[in-house]
């Protein structure tokens, strides 16, 4: 049995708002990353109609999940990226909180071991790619070996240099075995980190986890959004696309993830694989 797309009216805003669709990043086009850029779209509506339009997507994604991991077809590998209090933690939480558990790995990528440093920088995230029928999420990712590795010059510019191109090389071997690929890239405002690591701070269920080094890369502002500039304009590719999700409204930034993974799956057309004759036989021994 085929997944079809809702009934109409299920999702109004599809069919008349275009403004709501992330497009994937144009590696031709400039990328300023300014804090304007990280605002909720102004087309977007507010309070409890945005929180209605994500719950409905939020139903979508549960429905595409279920068969998607019945179908086995493909594998969706979703990258989550952002500077420090961008939201990736929440974006789990609340848009794959919509998933069967048994669907989804969620991987995080702090700093490597000694082991994974004697290794190339993309084989420990080779061994967490999710296989066929699952859904896997990178909480950062290989993409730190041209961030914070370039910033934090932890090695020669002649060595990151190179990744980007090996990077492509590794997500279009990728793609080409059946693994769809999402890039998000969770923006927010000066601002707005300063706000959530305020809050942070003067909540004792969060304060445990902030890192003074928090702030020495918060110092490093600039030098991380070229960084960033750089890593989302020569690795968006048509196979693994990187979208630039505004991400100070946390309501709107959810919406718009779920509404590109939703999108994505529909495209795949996920089917629930047919039953044996021999299994559906049975079900005239339980009518008996």
């Amino acid at each position: 049995m085929r997944i079809l797309p809702t009934e109409a009216g299920s999702f109004p805003e599809i069919r008349h708002n275009e403004y709501m669709i992330l497009r994937p990043v144009d590696p031709s086009r400039a990328l300023p990353l300014t804090d304007r850029g990280a605002k909720a779209p102004k087309g977007l509506p507010n309070g409890e109609a945005l929180k209605g339009l994500l719950n409905a997507q939020l139903e979508r994604l549960t429905e595409l999940q279920a068969a998607f991991y019945a179908d086995k077809r493909h594998a969706l590998l979703v990258v989550l990226q952002g500077r420090d209090a961008s939201g990736k933690d929440g974006t789990i939480r609340t848009v794959f909180g919509a998933c069967n558990p048994q669907g989804c790995q969620i991987s995080g990528f702090k700093a490597p071991t000694d082991l994974e440093l004697s290794h190339d920088f993309l084989w420990r995230v080779h061994q967490v790619v999710p296989p066929k029928g699952m859904i896997g999420i990178f909480n950062r990712s290989h993409y730190e070996d041209v961030l914070v590795v370039r910033v934090k010059e932890l090695v020669p510019r002649k060595v990151w240099s190179k990744r980007y191109r090996q990077i492509n090389d590794f997500e279009e071997m990728l793609s080409e075995n059946g693994v769809v690929i999402l890039k998000f890239f969770l923006h927010i405002s000066r601002q707005e980190q300063r706000e959530q690591f305020l809050e942070r701070l003067t909540d004792p269920t969060k304060n445990w986890k902030f890192r003074a080094g928090d702030l020495d890369d918060r110092a490093l502002w600039g030098d991380y959004t070229r960084a960033y500039r750089d890593a989302l304009r020569k690795c968006s590719t048509k196979g693994a696309p990187w979208y630039l999700v505004p991400s100070d409204h946390r309501t709107a930034r959810n919406y718009l993830v779920t509404r590109v993974i939703n999108e994505t799956l529909e495209r795949l057309k996920p089917e629930y694989p047919r039953a044996p004759k021999e299994i559906l036989a049975l079900t005239s021994q339980l009518q008996r």
